[in-house]
């Protein structure tokens, strides 16, 4: 099977839509029993497209070795106008549900990188935001707006693309800060109290490897495993 190399081809799209803005979303962190969910966030200014190419060795985040995202992430980080990383912790997964707290940390994230790029009230024009969200499913739309959601200076509208990650270079490039960033938390996490060594955060990232299932079988959950979830 033919490698996919991600393009720019979709946020060349937007931009012909009219968004001065473009932000890949993508999440790490879903399918875990312990530690936050993480949304990455990744964006361009459509008037610099036709000056970029794609990094160089971005890819689906999954893909790629540990090594190999390391090794790029501060690259993929320059690339971007801005980039960040918005999360929910396990409690908020407990009272939220995963959906919702993909969005609100999605938001998060959007709203870090407006803020960033002093987007708001302060621009003589007003900007359109357009995303790129992995997958096929709208969480962003859903979240905003409501109790919990922060606030977020120009809303964005959403394009939902499914392998966004293997297609398009704004995506790649969130999935890989993304993963890059909750990796290293979950290896701090598991080096930070003696308890946590049990579960070994700092192999599997939180994920339910069959060691992880069997420290929970025996010692119980954690203060930052997703209890609503099936543990064991």
């Amino acid at each position: 099977m033919p490698k996919i190399t991600p393009t720019l081809d979709l946020e060349h799209n937007l931009a012909d839509q009219g968004f001065d803005l473009i932000a890949g979303f993508d999440e790490v962190g879903r399918g875990a029993l312990a530690g936050p969910v993480m949304v990455g966030c990744a964006a361009i200014w459509s008037r610099d497209l036709n000056a970029l190419e794609v990094p160089a060795g971005v890819a689906d985040s999954k893909m790629l070795t540990e090594h190999r995202r390391e090794a790029i992430v501060d690259e993929l980080c320059d690339w971007c106008a801005a980039w960040a990383v918005g999360q929910a912790s396990n409690t908020e997964i407990d009272d939220w549900g995963i959906s919702y707290a993909l969005g609100i940390a999605a938001l998060r994230a959007l709203a870090a990188v407006e803020r960033q790029l002093e987007l708001g009230e302060a621009n003589a024009q007003p900007l359109r935001v357009g995303a790129i969200l992995d997958g096929p499913n709208d969480y962003i739309t859903k979240a905003l707006g409501t109790f919990d959601a922060p606030e977020v200076p120009i809303p964005a509208t959403v394009t939902t693309k499914v392998k966004g990650d293997q297609h398009c270079a704004t995506v790649a490039s969130a999935a890989v800060i993304a993963k890059v960033t909750r990796d290293r938390l979950m290896v701090d996490l598991a080096h930070s109290n003696p308890a946590y060594a049990p579960y070994e955060w700092e192999h599997n990232k939180g994920y339910g490897s069959a060691a992880h299932r069997a420290a929970i079988a025996e010692h119980g959950p954690s203060p930052l495993h997703r209890i609503s979830w099936h543990l064991t």
